[in-house]
């Protein structure tokens, strides 16, 4: 008797937990994907901290701030670093990803590997340099340098090859070359100038009108995060209708994955889509 009380016991907690299981169901666990590719974002800003930690004494830099900017789509430019140096402010926006990297300055998108499409990351960090604009004095306006640096899980096919060349003010750079990059660009600004173009005091003015206007306030952080993922998947939506409408732009016939990306990628073509016989004639 004692052995089938035990095992009316059993059955009753089983149900009990199947029926508790269908009320309250276990929380999903996150991809591994996800928590992969979260995890090479905190190394790779990791790795550019202690880059800028280790700048010469005197410059200062901000990392991950975010300020109120009226020409943004959601407000606000939420900004990965600013350095501020006595020759120029660095702007810089961070890129986590892997693979072949297509672009160049007149295309408004870029894309990785010609599948994966974003948006062109200098017309992004000059959204950003606008707002900073917007918190600091004018005579300082005309310091700024743009940079877009990527991991070395990155190879460059770009239109112009200037944003490698140190003369530029728009750089293109790898992660673990950005102090390098930095300091050589202030030196070149130090040969052109006889004497520094931003004072300790212009620094200091700066760096303290950025630290007040930046928002720590994690419920409007929260939201201007989900705004971006709205505009992201609004934008991947767009991308996959284009994806299943791959069609040559002259005669709409339909073309494979391979054509469409080798279109996408050739300047020559300037971001259309021509079938074998028209790539010959366009």
């Amino acid at each position: 008797m004692k052995l089938l009380s035990n095992l009316f016991n059993k059955n009753k907690q089983k149900k009990e937990k199947e029926k508790n299981s269908l009320v309250n169901p276990p929380t999903p666990k996150k991809k591994h994907h996800e928590k992969v590719a979260t995890r090479k974002g905190e190394i790779g800003e990791y790795k550019i901290d202690i880059q800028l930690a280790q700048l010469p004494k005197g410059y200062k830099y901000l990392s991950d701030i975010m300020i109120k900017n009226g020409k943004a789509k959601s407000g606000y430019s939420q900004i990965d670093h600013v350095v501020i140096t006595p020759y120029g402010i660095f702007v810089i926006e961070t890129k986590n990803y892997q693979g072949t990297i297509y672009g160049g300055k007149e295309r408004k998108t870029w894309s990785v590997n010609g599948k994966f499409k974003m948006m062109n990351p200098f017309i992004q960090n000059y959204g950003h340099i606008q707002g900073i604009k917007n918190h600091i004095e004018k005579k300082y306006h005309d310091q700024f340098i743009s940079v877009v640096s990527f991991t070395k899980r990155c190879t460059f096919k770009i239109d112009e090859m200037d944003y490698r060349k140190i003369g530029s003010n728009e750089l293109i750079v790898y992660d673990v070359e950005l102090s390098e990059y930095i300091n050589r660009k202030v030196y070149v600004l130090k040969m052109n100038n006889k004497e520094s173009v931003l004072t300790e005091n212009d620094i200091d003015r700066i760096y303290r009108s950025l630290v007040d206007a930046n928002i720590k306030d994690q419920s409007i952080r929260k939201q201007h995060v989900q705004s971006l993922k709205r505009e992201t998947g609004s934008f991947e939506e767009e991308v996959n209708n284009q994806k299943q409408l791959a069609k040559c732009c002259v005669c709409n016939k339909i073309v494979s994955e391979k054509v469409k990306s080798f279109c996408l990628s050739n300047k020559k073509f300037d971001g259309k889509i021509y079938c074998f016989e028209h790539q010959k004639t366009s």
